[in-house]
């Protein structure tokens, strides 16, 4: 797997984070203290770290972990992923998006999360590991994460799930905090709404380590827009994901994969 580039850069954070408390360019100048301009470049991609120092705490960020991001200067340190468990990265339009499997490896029942812009690798995966694809689960139903469901239902028979709150056509539903199991691997559902209305992390044990796979809740270093609301995506991301243990390694849905010790350590939003 090669290098994936962090999802969000310093100026990814300070849009969402201002979007998400409503407040518009003069307003956040200032009560950050900063010129107009200052802003406006700040906004547009050029670091200037006094700029961000004065605007994070106005946007409830933490300001040593914005410039860190500001400067390039931090990328989470890469889990070794164990027997079980695959990850995928495929371009979709001007982005990557990241797809998953999950199997016991001693009776190879396997699950899908999410497809990704195509579901090839995936495929590859399924059939160099002589797996049974018994579940795709859906972190949620926007267009990146499920272009490939079709031919990856079609190819392995597997039922798709999705939460209640956003069903997938002709799938099947769940509620929060159902369990499902791959023989020795159990699979928790979170509801970590906000970015959508049915946003799901699932909660997966029974490998070597604890793994959320948390579509787009929150990556490395960032968290996902609160196209639906603001409040309730860091909410839920406070309340379910950064209460998991802390040895947790975090796949999200775009970006690298993370640990929830890193992000407790250097993400922005949370790390204040």
């Amino acid at each position: 797997m090669p290098r994936i580039p962090l999802e969000d850069n310093f100026d990814d954070v300070i849009n969402k984070a201002q979007r998400g408390l409503r407040l518009d360019d003069g307003e956040l100048a200032r009560r950050a203290g900063i010129s107009s301009p200052a802003l406006r470049a700040l906004k547009g991609g050029t670091f200037d770290e006094a700029a961000a120092r004065a605007v994070a705490p106005v946007l409830q960020l933490g300001a040593d972990q914005l410039v860190a991001l500001g400067r390039k200067a931090w990328y989470p340190e890469q889990v070794i992923p164990p027997r079980g468990f695959a990850m995928f990265n495929t371009p979709f339009e001007d982005m990557t998006v990241n797809s998953y499997l999950v199997w016991d490896p001693r009776t190879h029942r396997a699950a899908a999360f999410d497809t990704g812009a195509t579901c090839e690798p995936m495929l590859g995966a399924i059939g160099a590991e002589k797996l049974t694809v018994r579940y795709l689960f859906l972190t949620h139903t926007h267009d990146d994460h499920i272009a490939d469901a079709a031919r990856l239902l079609a190819q392995t028979g597997a039922e798709i799930y999705s939460s209640e709150r956003e069903p997938f056509p002709g799938g099947k539903t769940f509620r929060e905090n159902q369990t499902f199991h791959l023989d020795g691997v159990a699979i928790k559902t979170l509801l970590t709404w906000g970015h959508s209305p049915g946003q799901t992390t699932y909660f997966v044990t029974g490998l070597a380590w604890p793994l959320a796979i948390c579509g787009d809740s929150m990556f490395a270093s960032s968290m996902g827009g609160g196209l639906v609301s603001y409040e309730d995506q860091y909410r839920n991301n406070v309340e379910k994901i950064f209460t998991l243990p802390r040895d947790t390694v975090i796949a999200p849905g775009h970006g690298p994969l993370t640990t929830l010790a890193q992000e407790k350590k250097h993400n922005p939003f949370f790390a204040r």
